[in-house]
């Protein structure tokens, strides 16, 4: 798989990555940890170099499969991993804690779990109000300083939060969710990241599944599915939104390729920075996102996807309401 380069960092990463979320948590019950192995190490041999993990991720238990997977290919590969939440006895509390002692001390235990001596990307996972974020970067900077961590990213931030932390220490990557039904960062993110020279990690590129096609107003999700309290999920939202699946499917079938991967390779054609995270627990669907890879699409085509997408206005909010106040910020 070629590799794109994050910005104007350093850092050069394969064209698509692993979010390895949804192993630990979110859509269901855990994977079973061999076959999550399994696919992670298949990622490797396809060429991925950049897996994205984070504390809050069970809590805890992503990082250590990922680490556990990792160990035998650690100087082939990118590890990103988050810090910002509140954690108590193992269980994710409602609060943010980026208190730069907190940092310090999140980062220690990441690497721990993670068994490595350095991360490679180290984001802030939400933007907290009670901390400057001068503060964050600085001891992020320190952590860099350090030998800790090699790069600073920032998930989900608004365009000033950004600008501000960026003065502070080079941000290599924000990461934020991006695909055909969420364009929200066409808007204002994309044109300052391509001005700050900082490259975009598009998580949830397949809109969290509904891309790909396989699911509709029908479908159930097990109770553990996160999904289950999203708007955008509601039965009435997914039958008013399968119209923008419909389109893509007629688009991808002129090409003689799946939903996803017409999704993926549009994302990929947006801007030579731009690396998507898609996740999965299995591997024909891992098969099936790393294709996009060899997917060129024309100028025309890119063009022809987007406006068919644009003539859909997507129904339901992409967070409930108390996790949607904590993004943007």
């Amino acid at each position: 798989m070629h590799l794109r380069r994050l910005g104007n960092s350093t850092l050069e990463v394969s064209a698509l990555g692993l979010g390895c979320m949804g192993m630990s948590v979110g859509y269901g019950p855990p994977g079973e940890k061999q076959a999550m192995i399994e696919v992670i190490h298949r990622a490797v041999e396809r060429g991925v170099t950049l897996f994205d993990t984070a504390e809050i991720y069970g809590p805890f238990t992503n990082e250590r499969l990922v680490g556990e997977a990792l160990a035998p290919f650690r100087d082939q590969v990118v590890i990103a991993t988050k810090f910002g939440f509140q954690i108590a006895d193992g269980k994710r509390q409602p609060g943010l804690d980026s208190r730069p002692e907190h940092i310090r001390e999140v980062a220690d235990a990441s690497l721990k779990r993670l068994g490595i001596e350095t991360i490679d990307l180290f984001y802030q996972h939400r933007v907290d109000p009670e901390v400057p974020i001068e503060d964050v970067a600085g001891a992020v900077k320190d952590l860099i300083r350090a030998g800790k961590v090699r790069h600073f990213g920032l998930s989900e931030a608004g365009v000033n939060t950004i600008r501000r932390a960026h003065a502070v220490q080079p941000v290599t990557a924000v990461q934020s969710e991006y695909s055909l039904w969420w364009r929200e960062p066409e808007k204002e993110l994309l044109p300052a990241l391509e001005a700050l020279g900082i490259g975009f990690v598009p998580f949830s590129p397949l809109g969290r599944g509904f891309l790909t096609g396989r699911i509709d107003e029908t479908t159930t999700f097990d109770a553990m599915d996160f999904r289950n309290g999203v708007p955008r999920f509601a039965p009435e939202a997914r039958k008013a939104n399968q119209a923008l699946v419909d389109g893509l499917k007629d688009l991808a079938a002129r090409q003689d390729v799946t939903p996803a991967q017409l999704a993926l390779a549009w994302l990929l054609g947006q801007k030579p920075w731009i690396v998507p995270i898609p996740g999965t627990t299995r591997l024909p669907r891992l098969e099936e996102n790393l294709a996009a890879a060899d997917l060129e699409l024309t100028a025309e085509e890119l063009r022809d996807i987007g406006a068919a997408a644009a003539r859909i206005t997507v129904q339901g909010e992409r967070y409930p309401e108390h996790l949607n106040r904590l993004v943007g910020r």
